[in-house]
């Protein structure tokens, strides 16, 4: 799959990251991560204390498809509003939802302090704002729902924007305690403590079949130079590549595109450098980095022929830093680095854990949406639980096929 292409800037902060050897020889273990990203990381991270025997093997090098194109905003909203979700699902459910991604927000940061790399996580606060008058009325439901569950946040006027910020929105969601990270030193972080607890990890090492062999009920994974992997689990965290080992109907593809910038001297107008997004569909992000970056993204386009995608790059590129000197006409800010990537999400808004008969002892990571580190934090430990005890109460809430309502509970729902 060509995913992404442009400059990348994630790599450039960390030249001196550690490397693995390819395989060289036929293994078994308890479970084989398949996949050098984030969400395989963050499995490995939390199977690193566990007893199990654990392999993981990339294709390329650690860290090098989707997560050097990650924008790494960890906050718990997403694309959907949870007012929304509710109508799908229910209150109750996404009420769990929500505080399993609080939990996973919070393990992000465990993981940051528990790690020897410095992953660059910082707290941040989010101004989540009404792109038009319009919005206004859904913005104030879905605080409403959120201050029901617990989640600190204010709701801020025009006024108070304004006295905030050298732009004005109508209404804004302004939310405490989201946060930023590094995503390429956070992966290789992870694998880093991991490899040091004794999980074997293999770069350059290509998956091209596999098997079920139902006398063992294990998986055997033959990898491109001959060898093979038997395992009794297998996780396929590969990011939007494990769409190329088993498709899933309920993801679907758009392209988008990212600028990072020159580092800036002065954040004085930019509020507690928060990060920033709106209503808007398709809509606009921004964050700051470690070294005083800012990393501006959006402008989605329903493409998903690479060569389209690619071929509005540059006007992208122009027209996201046109967007931000809009917000801040004080801060001069050129792109250094730029790229148009594809970006995944589910038709319904939450992720997915593929467990699918054609695929015994598997388990498919898809935490594809715009907070897809948060996700991928989520869906790891779940399936960590699984493969570890035999079951978790709320893996079933990520099946493909999860529950939703009737229509007359749709009905009941919206009447309330």
């Amino acid at each position: 799959m060509n995913l992404q292409s442009g400059t990348y800037y994630w790599p450039t902060t960390y030249l001196d990251a550690p490397s693995y050897p390819a395989l060289k020889g036929n293994l078994q273990c308890d479970v084989l991560i398949v996949g050098g990203g984030s969400s395989a990381a963050q499995c490995a991270y939390y199977l690193a204390d566990s007893d199990l025997d654990v392999v993981v093997i990339e294709k390329g090098k650690i860290g090098h498809g989707s997560t050097k194109s990650n924008t790494a905003l960890i906050q718990y909203s997403g694309e959907k509003m949870f007012t929304d979700l509710i109508h799908t699902f229910g209150e109750d459910y996404i009420g769990r939802h929500l505080q399993l991604l609080r939990q996973a927000v919070n393990e992000i940061e465990m993981a940051a302090n528990a790690v020897d790399i410095d992953c660059e996580f910082t707290r941040r606060d989010t101004l989540y704002a009404a792109s038009c008058q319009e919005d206004i009325i859904r913005l104030q439901k879905e605080y409403e729902l959120l201050k029901k569950h617990g989640f600190e946040l204010s709701f801020w006027t025009k006024e108070d924007i304004e006295r905030n910020y050298p732009f004005s929105r109508d209404a804004a969601i302004y939310s405490y305690d989201d946060g930023e990270l590094n995503p390429y030193k956070f992966t290789h972080a992870l694998f880093d403590y991991a490899a040091k607890k004794n999980i074997h990890i293999f770069e350059n090492t290509e998956m091209n079949g596999h098997h079920y062999d139902a006398e063992t009920d294990c998986m055997k994974i033959s990898i491109k130079k001959g060898y093979s992997i038997t395992a009794r689990k297998v996780i396929f965290a590969a990011g939007y590549e494990g769409m190329d080992i088993r498709k899933e109907k309920m993801v679907s593809f758009v392209s988008t595109y990212t600028v990072t910038t020159n580092p800036v001297d002065d954040f004085s107008t930019w509020y507690n450098r928060t990060l920033l997004w709106e209503t808007a569909r398709p809509y606009l992000f921004m964050r700051t980095t470690a070294d005083n970056r800012i990393i501006i993204g959006g402008l989605d386009d329903n493409t998903t022929h690479p060569e389209d995608r690619d071929s509005k790059l540059m006007h992208r590129k122009e027209k996201l830093i046109e967007e931000f000197h809009k917000l801040f006409p004080d801060i001069n800010v050129e792109p250094e680095y730029y790229l148009a990537s594809f970006y995944g999400g589910s038709v319904d808004g939450l992720p997915i854990i593929g467990v699918y008969d054609q695929y015994p002892c598997c388990y498919f990571l898809f935490a594809f949406g715009d907070n897809g580190t948060v996700y991928s934090q989520l869906l790891s430990k779940l399936i960590r639980d699984h493969i570890v005890t035999g079951s978790s109460p709320d893996f079933e809430l990520y099946l493909p096929d999860r529950p939703v309502l009737s229509v007359s509970s749709k009905r009941e729902e919206v009447s309330k």
